[in-house]
């Protein structure tokens, strides 16, 4: 079967995938894709974002955060890149990659802790609650993760 290309010829795969992002076969009706490029406020991604991560789809809630990355301003990259590998991490946890998600966990704490001072809340974002979060989850490494289970509170309410 040939690859799946976008307009400019480039590789996209078009196949179904399930709520943690595994592509599932043709034909099998998957979880919704997200929509790629959309552009929303910093209030507005973190919204859905914790709506998906509520729902134990970490990895469309990465979609979520890549796409606020590359439309956000340079200064805030590191957040969103940050706090797009915490949902990745979470994702390859509840997935069963353990080390894995320990690695992108940790990472993405480090990410979004140089970048802030942790009583310091980025629209109301909760660096230093997640650092603990992510950082507690990845020394768990091995157990079986729910991803809904374990998903963050963006805002640490």
């Amino acid at each position: 079967m040939p690859r799946d290309r976008d307009a400019e010829g480039r590789a996209r795969s078009e196949r179904p995938r399930d709520g943690l992002g595994r592509p599932l076969p043709y034909g099998v009706e998957g979880v919704p894709r997200q929509p790629e490029g959309v552009v929303r406020t910093p209030a507005e991604t973190v919204r859905e974002a914790q709506r998906l991560l509520d729902a134990g789809m970490p990895f469309h809630a990465h979609e979520v955060f890549e796409d606020a990355w590359k439309s956000g301003p340079a200064g805030e990259r590191d957040l969103w890149q940050g706090l797009a590998q915490l949902a990745v991490g979470l994702t390859h946890a509840a997935r069963g990659n353990a080390a894995g998600g320990a690695r992108l966990l940790l990472r993405g704490a480090a990410r979004i802790s140089g970048q802030n001072d942790p009583d310091v809340r980025p629209y109301g974002i909760d660096v230093g609650g997640l650092v603990r979060w992510a950082r507690a989850l990845a020394a768990r490494a091995g157990e079986v993760t729910d991803a809904a289970a374990e998903a963050p509170r963006l805002l640490g309410e």
